[in-house]
């Protein structure tokens, strides 16, 4: 098959015998002889043509009516077994092209391993001369090609990649990636797009190409506009070329370089300028000047050298501003990789301003944080960001805390901090928390969320989890809060600490007590949600210690839950419920205490009969059963809605195993503690629905 025309006529003549067979095992006589007769031009044509000879002596093509039947049957008999011969050959040919093909491309893909491009493409060209339909060969190709930049070619094997097989994602994935190349950029977008039709979940990397071909695409118009202003002798546009000639001059004086610069950043006010300022090496020239790299070094620590450094930072920020071929450039130099992160904790204020200027611009933008975490030392990055934040002046820490709230937000920033955790993240964030002055007071809740935004990362969450100084560091702090009633901070604080708590490790177990102490006293706050979070602390602690649970329950923890119980919304509900399922099965005292205060057990009724929330009615349903324990309980219960509230739990949605168990469990202890609700459980069919759920309680 030379062509998609011949592929075509090849799928048709498979389409007309496959109908021919089926006519010849027709029960239609006639229908059967037509198909005789069609047979017969098939086999002739196999070995000539059919248009002007016919073997009439092998089937009579107009056969009279008293021929005999087994004729008829034979000859059709003969065309199958023909046909299935035929098949059979063709199907060991197969065969044989489908390994020598496959070696081809096993070739193929060595050689494309070994960047050997040329010879890859050759032994795919080798394999589809054996198998022209197998699509791995058509694809392997235009990947070879596109590596070649032969983007045309690529194109072609990707056209026929998807006749093989309509819904090939590599051919359009290849196909995209060509027509990009060739800067055809609408039809690079179709291909990527109909990927995401294809296959939903390849949404974030199509998105990626996408981002890619919308970018190029802007350089590519910017630079024409750049270029047809200097051609047509814009002034500005004709006077950036001069200026940077005259600025990679070496061995200037300081103030030379200076007045060059200062002149620069009043002459580029639009994307033109920028794109003319790249376009002539700016950014080159600034890296190759020994002076300039000097003083963005801070090798030289007098007025004039800041003065210049300051300057320097001052051209970045204007080429970059909304600039994003600009902003990949600028951090293609040595000179910026090694100089932007050091010079975040410059000791001069206006170089240290630039900077964090210059890193907040780049922070905003996706592509631009992207750049910042691929090219420049991110724990080191995030070291000195926290320096800044731990020494408040002029706002800088502000312009920190906005570059470390968008970066945190990044999967890749979060996996490059995990080998230096402790020492760019857990060590400075001890040492703000450990000391909040007045003076950082405003700075410690976007912090707090910039460390939540880390510990999604799950290296970083197990490391501060385990970090004793951190924890001890979260006690002072609450403390301090609870002293002088800073919301502002105690609210994100508890948010974080509920976060952590999550995980359990011999650090919170060993603050426990002390935690749950400062949660019991927080548990009396005017503020409701305060006062949620911190019962949501109490909950994820308590399991961690048992002499935790025996200090609050000391602390008459149950009776003050059971009244936060009857106002608390759903989140404070849940927190509330787990905390007295935790204590009522650690401690005999508890249970007395619960049951003290209410006898029939009202409350963890009402959430029996009410909750739709797997957890409270699970944690309801144990909570009962613990109390059971107790003698007379199940007595004070009769009359109740109990045995109903708890066989529809037990009778529930198989997917809450675990509300079924409880609810199965505390309803066998109160028919053993109190034979009398055993007739009603008998009314309901209840001992049916109990054996149901025996399966579960094994």
């Amino acid at each position: 098959m030379d062509s998609i025309e011949d592929l075509d006529v090849f799928l048709k003549n498979i389409d007309d015998i496959s109908n021919l067979v089926k006519d010849l095992s027709s029960s239609d006589v006639e229908v059967q002889q037509k198909a005789l007769r069609k047979a017969d031009c098939k086999i002739a044509a196999l070995h000539g043509t059919c248009k002007t000879k016919v073997n009439k002596t092998t089937i009579n093509t107009n056969p009279t009516p008293n021929a005999p039947a087994n004729a008829q049957t034979e000859s059709a008999e003969n065309f199958l077994r023909f046909m299935e011969q035929d098949a059979e050959d063709r199907r060991k040919r197969r065969l044989a092209q489908e390994q020598k093909a496959t070696v081809f491309k096993d070739r193929g893909n060595q050689a494309y391993a070994q960047g050997d491009y040329e010879t890859a493409v050759k032994y795919y060209s080798d394999g589809l001369a054996e198998l022209r339909d197998m699509q791995q060969l058509y694809t392997n190709r235009a990947q070879a090609y596109i590596k070649l930049e032969r983007y045309e070619e690529a194109i072609s094997d990707c056209k026929w990649a998807l006749k093989c097989n309509e819904n090939c994602i590599k051919a359009y994935l290849h196909m995209g990636k060509a027509y990009h190349g060739l800067k055809e950029y609408s039809e690079s977008r179709t291909c990527f797009e109909k990927i995401t039709e294809l296959d939903p979940h390849m949404e974030k990397m199509v998105r990626e190409y996408l981002t890619k071909i919308d970018l190029d695409e802007k350089k590519e118009h910017q630079e024409l506009n750049a270029r047809q202003d200097f051609d047509r002798g814009v002034e500005k546009a004709k006077l950036i070329p001069q200026l940077l000639e005259k600025l990679s001059e070496p061995g200037q004086m300081l103030l030379y370089y200076c007045g060059l610069l200062e002149i620069l950043s009043q002459i580029v006010t639009d994307c033109s300028g920028q794109t003319l300022f790249r376009l002539h090496d700016g950014f080159k020239i600034i890296d190759s000047n020994d002076t300039m790299r000097s003083c963005l070094l801070q090798e030289a620590n007098d007025p004039c050298s800041q003065d210049l450094c300051v300057l320097i930072l001052t051209i970045w920020m204007i080429m970059c501003r909304e600039n994003d071929e600009n902003q990949k450039t600028l951090l293609t130099f040595p000179v910026s990789k090694e100089s932007i992160v050091p010079l975040v904790t410059s000791e001069h204020d206006a170089v240290q301003k630039e900077c964090l200027e210059l890193l907040c611009l780049y922070s905003l933008t996706s592509h631009g944080r992207c750049l910042l975490i691929n090219n420049l030392d991110v724990c080191m990055l995030m070291k000195n960001l926290m320096a800044c934040i731990s020494k408040p002046k002029k706002q800088r820490e502000i312009r920190a805390l906005l570059i470390l709230q968008k970066l945190a937000e990044e999967k890749k920033f979060c996996r490059l901090l995990r080998n230096k955790i402790a020492d760019s993240v857990a060590e400075p964030f001890t040492a703000i928390m450990t000391n909040i002055s007045k003076d950082i007071q405003n700075v410690i809740p976007p912090l707090l969320s910039v460390v939540g935004s880390l510990i999604g990362d799950d290296v970083i969450r197990h490391t501060l989890v385990h970090h004793a100084e951190c924890w001890k560091a979260f006690l002072l702090a609450i403390k301090q809060c609870i002293a002088c009633s800073d919301k502002d901070i105690l609210y994100p604080l508890l948010g974080l600490l509920i976060n952590l708590s999550t995980l359990t490790s011999p650090v919170i177990k060993e603050n426990a007590i002390n935690l749950c102490g400062c949660c019991l006293d927080l548990l009396r706050d005017d503020d409701v949600s305060v006062v949620t979070r911190a019962m949501g602390v109490l909950s994820n602690v308590l399991p961690q210690s048992s002499e935790a649970v025996n200090h609050v329950v000391q602390r008459d923890v149950v009776k003050t839950v059971q009244q936060l119980l009857k106002q608390a919304d759903l989140a404070g509900t849940k927190y509330a419920i787990k905390i007295l399922t935790l204590c009522t099965a650690a401690s005999q005292i508890a249970r007395e205490e619960l049951v003290k205060s209410d006898k029939k057990l009202s409350v963890l009724r009402r959430l029996l009969g009410f909750s739709c929330d797997e957890m409270v009615s699970g944690n309801a349903a144990l909570c009962l059963a613990h109390c059971l324990e107790l003698k007379g309980i199940a007595s004070n219960l009769l009359g109740t809605d109990i045995v109903i509230l708890l066989l529809r739990h037990a009778a529930g949605d198989a997917k809450k195993t675990a509300v079924q168990q409880n609810s199965a469990i505390a309803l066998g202890k109160l028919c053993q503690s109190e034979p009398r609700h055993v007739s009603r459980l008998r009314e309901l069919h209840g001992f049916e629905i109990l054996h149901s759920c025996m399966k579960l309680i094994n």
